[in-house]
């Protein structure tokens, strides 16, 4: 061996260690003679200790035999104020042998010694102390003493005081660093609005300025809506809200002289809004002047506010927008368009638009900026723009509007931005991102499956493939699972809805449901899973389809002598795969309170792709809405139906028809609208039809009132849609929008009965509840 060599390759060796000594030094330090050693840490209180020395310590990055920096301890400082039980921290360094001592001096924020609330007579003290942020013994926090003034002066309006006063203040214990907090209470009138009247509203009826309010009467809902307390705040919104409507009705001159406020004999107040309506305004001309690439006549067919019409400041806002976008369509995005309105005479005035048009502009570049979850491409495919695209705003406003439906984000911006290349412009779409997840539980009831408790988990920008986070890619995740007296179930969803890059929702789902509520003769268990298919054709069409397959256990079947042949013949499992396809046209305003519009939806089902069933069905199911004066709606619904087995096969009679029960013959129990065993139990038939109309009219703020009619059969034979075994019932009902839930509450009545049903009419009654 070459000993020489030997040598030096093991220097070498011990150079490189070296070096990988000094980078990893500096990685985890910093630069070698960034700063001194810290030998020593010293905490000092000026005044009264207020925090524990273990507790600021651990509040430090700096500590000893660490590099001294003042980087560590701009961060130590702002740790130490952000424990909220210091007013002022310095911290120094001093030289200490080879090193430095750390010098940290603190100044605690005073400690509430006493809590005192004065003048209050109509709360309680004891409850209301037990609320308050500030405690005795906690360190004083002028922000916590604005919160909690805030909430006595909260307690106060929700038991209908008015013009209540509250002050704090703070005063010190000598010798200590301890204060007297002190919170003074002027108590104010108790005022519920029981009334509201107007004074010189010659021109609006009550009830429509009453609408625009923000301030609403008591009623039976208070509990929850807390309507009839008077607000001082609320009552400046009342002023501005009056003063509008009239604008919009021409009255450009009105407004709100006095708000009264008047005792009633019995109880509560009587709030007097005093009024002076002015002139009603019409326009006498309108002038266009400036456009250069279209007519002033095409311009005026844009305008709705024409000559002899109402002058609102809507109607000019709507014009200006309709202009707007006129131009914005053939990519003029930097029109300017300027009124001006000039009297005419008593309740008349001219109009003036003065056009500048710009230069048609192109789409160049699309950046996307602030998505830090969701991917790009998720926001592109909203887009109805693309680069080379004309400019148009319209699309660009479309494309917000989507992006703000996705629900994904706080906040969605569309920024047009000038280029270098006269009439290119880049379109940054800025985003605000938001939590697209949640996690639900609560409790439901209704008559027809009782009492029912859930736990939901619901992500709806989920990504499958970004491990662990699984956020971003658009895709909706669910699992939701219940258990209740009569019900048990599960299900987990996942569903792209632009699958391949296309706009077409796949999905697919595992169900597991466990009812005892179908029959007092049986029970019921499904389990499986489906895979499901929707594209839209227009915005009003889509069609759906789904394969499904899943195992039907009917189980607990009551004996010959209380269950007939056909309920007995039904217990076991048998396995069930098929396809269904849905063609459905939807133009409804409002999923939850729909006023106009109408629903139609055909389906049909073919089962015996494998499995032990075969049988198909079809339905054809539609709801028609109109909206009549007063804010009633009008609403007619019905449904044709029919199953057959095939091949010889007879329809399972969990596949089979049924009605009666909240969702459709309200005047009948459950299912017991339909053919009947010997002993009067359900077992379904194969052909169904059904109506119900409908008028729901407002009673008070968010309870409205139902009567309806329902009628329709159910006839043990497929292709049978004879009106033999018709069924009708009449009912009133309510329709309660609380903060806790919507709640349903019906009574039917029969009014006609087949030979299997009869009886008294039926309370159908749903809640749901969440937390």
């Amino acid at each position: 061996m070459n000993t020489g060599s030997f040598f030096a390759g093991a220097m070498r060796f011990k150079l490189i260690l070296l070096c990988l000594l000094a980078v990893t030094a500096n990685l985890l330090y910093g630069q070698a003679g960034a700063g001194p050693v810290v030998k020593q840490v010293d905490i000092q209180f000026a005044g009264p200790v207020s925090m524990s020395k273990e507790r600021v310590t651990a509040n430090l990055k700096t500590q000893p035999g660490t590099i001294y920096s003042e980087r560590s301890i701009e961060d130590d400082i702002s740790s130490l104020y952000a424990t909220g039980d210091v007013s002022n921290v310095r911290i120094f360094a001093e030289p200490l042998g080879d090193g430095v001592k750390v010098n940290v001096v603190l100044t605690g924020r005073p400690t509430v010694e006493e809590l005192h609330l004065e003048g209050i007579t109509a709360l309680n003290v004891n409850h209301l102390r037990k609320d308050l942020s500030s405690k005795v013994g906690e360190t004083l926090s002028d922000e916590r003493l604005e919160e909690d003034r805030q909430k006595i002066l909260k307690e106060y309006q929700d038991k209908y005081f008015y013009n209540v006063d509250i002050k704090y203040r703070v005063e010190d214990l000598p010798g200590t660093n301890r204060k007297r907090v002190t919170y003074a209470v002027t108590e104010g009138p108790k005022m519920q609005v029981k009334q509201i009247s107007f004074v010189g509203n010659d021109s609006i009826l009550p009830k429509d300025l009453k609408k625009v309010l923000v301030t609403k009467t008591a009623n039976i809902l208070s509990l929850f809506t807390k309507a009839g307390r008077v607000l001082p705040g609320q009552l400046d919104d009342d002023r501005a809200a009056i003063k509008m409507l009239y604008q919009n009705r021409g009255f450009s001159d009105a407004k709100v002289t006095d708000v009264r406020i008047d005792p009633l004999a019995k109880d509560g107040v009587n709030l007097v809004f005093t009024i002076s309506e002015g002139v009603q305004y019409h326009i006498g001309k309108v002038t266009l002047e400036g456009a250069q690439i279209v007519t002033a006549e095409q311009l005026h067919k844009q305008l709705k506010m024409t000559e002899g019409e109402l002058y609102t400041p809507k109607g000019m806002s709507d014009d200006l927008k309709a202009v707007r976008d006129f131009y914005g369509r053939q990519g003029y995005v930097d029109l300017q368009m300027t009124p001006e309105i000039d009297p005419a005479g008593e309740g008349s005035v001219n109009i003036v638009y003065r056009v500048e048009e710009g230069v048609q502009s192109y789409v160049n570049l699309i950046s996307i900026q602030g998505n830090t979850r969701t991917k790009d491409r998720v926001i592109r495919r909203e887009l109805a723009i693309r680069p080379g695209d004309v400019f148009n705003s319209v699309l660009v406003d479309i494309s917000k509007k989507r992006m703000e439906n996705l629900n994904y984000f706080s906040k969605v911006d569309m920024v047009p931005q000038n280029t270098i290349v006269p009439g290119r412009k880049d379109l940054n779409v800025i985003v605000e991102e938001k939590r697209t997840g949640s996690f639900n539980f609560g409790v439901g009831f209704s008559t027809i499956d009782s009492l029912v408790g859930f736990a939901e988990l619901v992500q709806t920008n989920f990504d499958l493939f970004n491990w662990p986070r699984f956020v971003g890619a658009g895709q909706r995740f669910r699992i939701r699972a219940q258990v209740g007296l009569q019900r048990n179930d599960f299900v987990a969803s996942l569903t792209e809805p632009w699958f391949l890059g296309y706009q077409l929702s796949v999905g697919g789902e595992v169900f597991y449901h466990d009812a005892t509520f179908l029959s007092n003769v049986y029970s019921q268990r499904n389990y499986g899973g489906a895979l499901q298919i929707r594209k839209a054709i227009t915005n009003f069409i889509a069609i759906r389809g789904e394969y499904r397959i899943e195992a039907v256990q009917i189980y607990d079947v009551s004996p010959p002598n209380q269950a007939g042949q056909v309920i007995q013949d039904a217990a076991g499992t048998l396995t069930k795969s098929s396809v269904m396809t849905a063609l459905t046209y939807d133009t409804r305003d409002n999923l939850m309170l729909t006023r106009k519009g109408e629903v139609v939806e055909l389906t049909g089902f073919f089962g015996g792709l494998g499995g032990d069933v075969k049988d198909y069905g079809l339905s054809l199911t539609g709801s028609k809405f109109f909206p009549l004066p007063w804010d009633m709606i009008f609403q007619i619904k019905g449904e044709l139906a029919v199953v057959s087995g095939w091949g010889g096969n007879s329809v399972p009679i969990w596949d089979a028809l049924y009605l009666g029960g909240a969702n459709n013959l309200r005047g009948f129990a459950f299912r017991e609208v339909g053919p009947k065993d010997e002993f009067g139990n359900p077992i379904g038939g194969n052909s169904l039809g059904y109506m119900t109309t409908e008028i729901t009219f407002p009673i008070i703020t968010r309870i409205r009132g139902a009567v309806f009619a329902d009628g329709g059969f159910v006839n043990a034979n497929a292709y049978d849609f004879s009106g033999s075994n018709f069924n009708a019932d009449i009912g009133i009902g309510l329709r309660l929008d609380l903060p806790i839930g919507p709640i349903r509450i019906d009574y039917g009545f029969p009014v006609v009965s087949d030979s299997w049903n009869g009886g008294s009419g039926k309370v159908n009654f749903n809640v749901g509840y969440q937390f």
